[in-house]
């Protein structure tokens, strides 16, 4: 089913700080992942696989824009077994690895992602989900509630993801 949020990221360069902050606002801690995101190359939208140490498989097709600013995300999760069927049991061509440690935080629902991305550094990340509870008008306000709040630990805005970054290095 295609779900919608909003997100913004940016580098972190303050990591304790960081977590000052989310513990000053009553964020809550959920828990510290160990993610590995395979991305493939596909038409007109981005496919990753995300496994995650001691959960289920995932794949994410999704689609957004890069810019600075908060951004609106379509996508659509698969478990393995659904994303095989829908994108074909033969290995699609790998275009880049993420891997990375995410610590993740929730405020009143929005995702708070900490993420150390090897080879690239750390990041914050808010993504707050378009549903029946919270529309796309909240969405965007909790997410600069969020921007503002954690400004003094970060750094510059990101306008794409870290496949794209990672992508950039390697050029």
């Amino acid at each position: 089913m295609p779900m919608q949020n909003v997100e913004y990221k940016a580098e972190l360069r303050d990591v304790a700080l960081a977590r000052t902050i989310a513990a000053s606002i009553r964020a809550i801690s959920v828990d510290t992942l160990r993610q590995t995101d395979t991305y493939y190359r596909v038409p007109d939208a981005k496919l990753k696989k995300r496994e995650t140490e001691g959960q289920p498989t995932e794949w994410v097709f999704y689609s957004r824009a890069n810019r600075t600013q908060s951004k609106l995300s379509n996508f659509t999760l698969y478990p393995d077994s659904m994303a095989r069927e829908r994108f074909g049991s033969t290995e699609l061509p790998v275009w880049v690895v993420v891997r990375k440690l995410r610590e993740l935080w929730t405020y009143q629902g929005v995702r708070i992602h900490l993420d150390q991305v090897e080879g690239l550094g750390n990041f914050v990340e808010f993504e707050a989900l378009i549903c029946p509870e919270r529309s796309m008008e909240l969405a965007h306000q909790q997410v600069e509630f969020l921007r503002q709040s954690f400004g003094p630990a970060m750094g510059e805005p990101i306008a794409c993801g870290y496949a794209d970054l990672l992508e950039a290095e390697r050029a």
